[in-house]
Parts: structure tokens; sequence; C-alpha cells
């Protein structure tokens, strides 16, 4: 493998078909860093972009193009098991989104691959002082490829705002999986919902069209509604989402799913078919650890019926 790592943060990198390591050999250099596609009203200078494209090379899925600047970044690529996916870890050197940051990122799986996102530790939000702090991801998903983004819980602490947002498009043959686990923040009296509001919102389109087959939206504003009472979390601390977007979801899978969840009766969980043809998920609990526990149980079932994986095993220290 050889990889050319500019100090902008931008690395190309080659491997040989057969999925042998290359000997050093000149690599093409670019003249500058990629500039990522900005949301609409979004400033020229980010807090962290982060850009990766995955290719197939012999067996395993590989990063074939590689960018990062400012606070976030990846470590080195893991391959958990046999099947030649890649999984890499997100980090931010920070510890911590404050207010005003803007985060930015692009992932490019290409047909046929197949990668892997975590993050490091869980995403911690603190007073954001009327400046939310905003994340943005573009993604595609090509023809017979697979996205999986399991990421570390958001915890958001008291008087912050948090807009995460994402647009996927995702190849009719393609498959693309998300889990999110919200959790509140510690506050000096022991309250709970002293953030200012949570928005976690998902776009999800096909190739050449603009208009979502999909929107995935999660809510939580505890100064506009009585978050813990019903309508909101029903009395729960933590909410969980789950979506998956494959040719193969049914009614049958949904129902599968849902008949599963009962296995967690300190858990309350909502299942349902989406368009797309998607799988929705909802659960309201108390505990990050049993939260996280279901949508890895539930991602495990998916795995193992349409990739041949087992379950995920992050090895996280």
């Amino acid at each position: 493998m050889t990889v050319t790592d500019r100090p902008t943060g931008y690395a190309q990198i080659s491997m040989h078909p057969s999925g042998q390591v290359q000997p050093q050999s000149p690599v093409p250099r670019v003249a500058q860093a990629p500039r990522l596609v900005r949301p609409q009203g979004w400033p020229d200078e980010l807090m962290g972009e982060l850009s990766l494209r995955v290719d197939v090379r012999g067996a395993r899925s590989v990063a074939v193009e590689q960018f990062h600047s400012g606070a976030l970044r990846v470590v080195r690529p893991l391959y958990l098991d046999t099947s030649g996916q890649v999984c890499y870890t997100v980090i931010n050197p920070g510890g911590g989104y404050v207010a005003g940051d803007d985060y930015l990122m692009e992932m490019d799986v290409l047909p046929g691959a197949s990668m892997l996102l975590t993050s490091q530790a869980a995403t911690k939000i603190y007073r954001t002082a009327g400046q939310p702090v905003r994340q943005h991801t573009n993604a595609r998903v090509g023809a017979g490829a697979l996205f999986e983004s399991i990421p570390d819980q958001i915890i958001a602490y008291r008087d912050a705002v948090y807009i995460q947002t994402s647009t996927v498009e995702v190849d009719p043959e393609g498959s693309y999986i998300a889990g999110e686990v919200v959790t509140p923040g510690w506050a000096p009296d022991g309250s709970l919902f002293e953030y200012e509001k949570i928005v976690l919102r998902t776009d999800v389109i096909r190739p050449g069209q603009s208009v979502p087959v999909l929107v995935d939206a999660l809510v939580l504003e505890p100064s506009a509604m009585d978050v813990s009472g019903l309508g909101g979390l029903d009395s729960h601390t933590h909410v969980g989402t789950l979506l998956a977007v494959d040719r193969r979801v049914d009614a049958d899978l949904v129902r599968e799913i849902g008949e599963f969840a009962e296995r967690f009766p300190e858990l309350l969980v909502g299942v349902s078919l989406a368009p797309g043809p998607a799988l929705a998920l909802r659960v309201l609990g108390n505990n990050t650890e049993v939260i996280t526990n279901l949508l890895l149980d539930v991602d495990a079932h998916l795995r193992r019926r349409w990739f041949n994986q087992d379950r995920i095993d992050f090895r996280k220290q």
C-alpha cells in the first residue's frame, strides 16, 4: 500500500488488484485537497472535515482516497471479520463539541465495497450559548455495496443544541444501516433533559434524484415539549434509532424484528416498514448499554441474513 499524506490531510492510497502490498511507487498527487460540498448557508471554514472513498481491492474493501482537516480524522482501518469489510473509527481529538462547531463528512462506498463507520467514544455536546453544533454527512452507496454507521452514543449536556443531518444516496441494489443512541448528560442538580434541542435527520435519495424516498427524523426539544411524558419518551430517559435501507426489507422481516425485540422487556420498541423499502426502529429505555445491545442484535440479524456476517465486535477497550 502506498500513501501520500499531504499537510492538508489528503491521502491517495493504492493497492495491487491482487490485494498484495505494493512496493513504494509514484502516486498521483493533487494540487489541492478536495473541497467537500457544504450544506446551504454553511461557512467555508469548518471545525472538522472528513472524506473517505472506499473500493474493492482483491478480497477486501479499502479506502482509495482519504481526506481530513481540523478536528476530524480516522485511525488505522480494521478488519473485524473475514468478510473483507473495512472498519474506520472517527476521532475528535478535542474531546467534545461546543458552540458554533460545524463538522462535515463525505462517505463514498463504491459498487461491491463494504464499510463500517464507528466512533472512538461518545459524541459529547456541551453548552452551545445560542450557536448550535452542526454535523452533516453526505454519503453514496453503490450497487451491491454496504455502508454501516454505528457510532457511540450522543450525550447532550445542559443548554446544548445539536443538529445532525445526513443525505444518503443509496443505489436500489445497495444497503445502508445506521444506528444512534441519545443520552441526557449530567447536570449539577441531577436533573435530566437540560439540553435545549437535539435533531437527527436522514434523507435517503436514489441516484439521479433529489427528492427523498425516505426522511427519518427525530426531534427532542425539552423547552417546547414534555420530553419525558406521553408523546415523548414516555417516562424513559434514553432513545435509540436504527434505519436499514435494503431491497430485501419486507413486512415479514419487520414483524420478525418486532417479535425479537420482545426479548427486551425493559425497553419500549417500535418497528415500522418505511418507503425505500426500509426498516425503521425506535427504542426507549433508561440504559445506554441495553439499548446499544438491542441495536447491535438487530443489526446482527440483518448482517447474517443478507451478508453472512456475524455480530459486530468493535474490540473497543
